[in-house]
This record gives C-alpha cells, structure tokens and sequence, in this order.
C-alpha cells in the first residue's frame, strides 16, 4: 500500500470515529435499505400484475445501494473488529449473507445460472435475505442507531440523492450488459421471470409449496359446494381453453393453453365473501368472490390431462396471479363467508 493510500485510510477512519457523520448516515442508511428492499421483495413476489413491474425495479435499485454503501461499511466493520466486540463473529456472517442475497440475485437477473446444486438462484436469493435480515435485526438490537431531526441535513440529502442516482445509474448499466452479453436475463418477464416450456407442458417445471409432496391421486373427485363429484359429473362439466401464463416465485413463468370450468359456472351463484379452495396435501386459498369469473378449475394442458406434477385431478388456473395461488390437487372448492383478506398474504403450510 502506498503512502498517501496509507494516510487516505488514517484520515478516513479518524472521520468515521470522531465526526461519526459517514459512519451514521451509512448505518441509518442501511437499515432505511434494508426495509424497503424486504417491502418491495414482498410486494414483487406477490403481484403477478404489471404493479409488479415497480417493484422489481426498485429492488434492483435497492441492491445496487447495498454495492455502493459497502466500502463505506467495510470501514466500518474493520474499525469494529479491530476493537474484537463480542458478536463481531456473527457480523460477519451477516456480511456473508447479505453478499449471497445480492450475488444471486444479479445471477437470477443474468439467466446464465439458474441452479446451485438442488437450489434455484431465487430460492438462493429470498433464503439469504431472510437470513440477513434476522442477522440485521439482531445486530440492530446490540448497536442501536435511532434517526433523529439532527440527521435531517442538507448534506445527508445530497448524499442520499447521490446514492439513488448512482444505483439507478448502475442498475441500467448492469441491465445493459445483461442484454448486449446475449444473456437469457434480456427477455425475462416483468415480474424478473425467466420463460420455461411455453406451449410444451413437458418441458415446465414441476414444483410444490414448501414441504409438499406429489401426491399420486387414482380416481378424479372433486366436492363443491358440499357434494362430491365423481368421473362422471367432472365429464359432464362445460369446459372451455384458456391460454394464461403461471408465474411461479421461484423464478420461472410458462404459458400454456389450460382447458377447465370457469368457476362461477362450476359454482353457480357465489353468495358468500370469498371462494375457498382445498388440495389434497392440505394446501389452500381464499379468493374474492367477485373473481369467480376470472378463475378456472382446469383438468387438462396443452390438450392433455393434467401430469400428476401439474396437478391431477385438477388445478386452479388464476391469470394474473403468481404461482402460489394456482393451487394443484384440488379436492374441494367451497363458498366461505370468510373474506379473503382473512389469510396470510404468503401461504405458511
């Protein structure tokens, strides 16, 4: 290292230890990040409509402030470990996960790689995320930084300013090179979806929420409203095709064309608040009512009964929504009375 290098660093560490003023702003700056890139995750993960678009967006925006608040806060944590406080250990765990979360999410947007061992690079994302951020909140808890109306300076708004624009300035350079390399990431979806098997059901993926199985169902039976239909009654049902795109949140988006009943035809009137529908695993959602004419019960794709992957006997076909709502191995569609803000906005079983 050479000299002046050398007391560029004395300088900068005497600024961050006695002003302390880079040395706040960066912290209450990552932890205002932190925040707002979990809520746009959030609501990114969660809309499959064009909203989605913003969300994605800003938290490609939000990942690239991390990337340029982090030589600010290695000067900081050196200084920290340097001291050997107790959990410095854990800190840097922290710092792994939060390199993870942004490393694999600049992969998922390339399209390049899509897998790290049984891993998708989303999974590899939102899994890192969630353990950073409870790494943040706890590390938050042993060294607290409150805002205050002092840290509401001229000079901290140009800072933050010029951090917004940089990232912005970033995330469309990055987004630039991931089209002009060719990469598959040029094409993906509004939601940051990657396409996979459109209009070929052997080609797309087959996944599951969670800890659920694919269960190997002999006899198509559905109960609606109540009473059970067998082979015959589902026969007998008015299909109709439909071509809608499911978007699933690990990742991957595929249109096909589903063939189904719409479900205020297979409900008749819906009187109730909401449409409740059951799997077989035990998985369920609560849709508004008023969405009955908007979903489909679908038992065949691409001109085929559905796979057992897929979702045989039947499956529901949500257009609009993203995957989770497209529940698979449907054994009963009910009228609730419960409304459908009444559940978690993420399945959690």
């Amino acid at each position: 290292m050479s000299s002046a290098r050398r007391s560029a660093g004395v300088l900068l560490d005497a600024f961050l230890e006695r002003g302390g003023v880079v040395k706040r702003f960066t912290n209450l700056a990552l932890i205002g990040l932190l925040t707002l890139a979990l809520a746009s995750g959030l609501v990114a993960q969660g809309l499959g409509t064009g909203w989605s678009r913003a969300a994605v967006l800003a938290h490609g925006a939000l990942g690239m402030c991390f990337l340029l608040l982090a030589p600010w806060k290695s000067r900081i944590a050196r200084s920290g470990w340097r001291r050997r406080r107790r959990g410095a250990v854990w800190s840097l765990v922290l710092a792994g996960a939060v390199v993870i979360t942004i490393g694999s999410g600049l992969a998922q947007m390339t399209g390049a790689v899509t897998r790290v061992g049984p891993l998708g690079t989303m999974q590899i994302h939102v899994g890192a995320a969630v353990l950073a951020t409870a790494l943040a909140v706890w590390h938050y808890k042993r060294h607290p930084v409150r805002p205050r109306a002092a840290d509401l300076t001229r000079r901290n708004l140009i800072r933050t300013g010029a951090l917004t624009a940089g990232a912005g300035l970033v995330l469309a350079g990055w987004e630039t090179a991931v089209g002009g390399l060719g990469w598959p990431g040029g094409e993906r979806r509004f939601t940051g979806s990657h396409e996979r098997g459109s209009m070929n059901p052997a080609a797309m993926p087959v996944t599951q929420w969670f800890l659920d199985t694919v269960p190997r169902l002999e006899r198509p039976e559905l109960v609606v409203r109540g009473r059970l239909l067998g082979p015959e009654e589902l026969a007998a049902l008015p299909l109709e095709t439909v071509e809608a795109t499911l978007d699933c949140t690990s990742g991957w988006y595929s249109t096909q064309e589903w063939r189904g009943v719409r479900l205020d035809r297979l409900l008749g009137e819906v009187d109730g608040a909401s449409v409740s529908v059951r799997s077989a695993t035990g998985y369920g959602r609560r849709f508004p009512a008023e969405d009955a004419d908007r979903l489909w019960l679908a038992f065949e794709m691409g001109g085929a009964p559905l796979s057992a992957g897929h979702g045989f006997p039947a499956r529901i076909v949500a257009p609009g929504r993203r995957g989770f709502w497209w529940v698979k191995w449907v054994e009963a569609v009910e009228v609730s009375d419960v409304p459908a803000w009444f559940q978690t906005p993420f399945p959690i079983a």
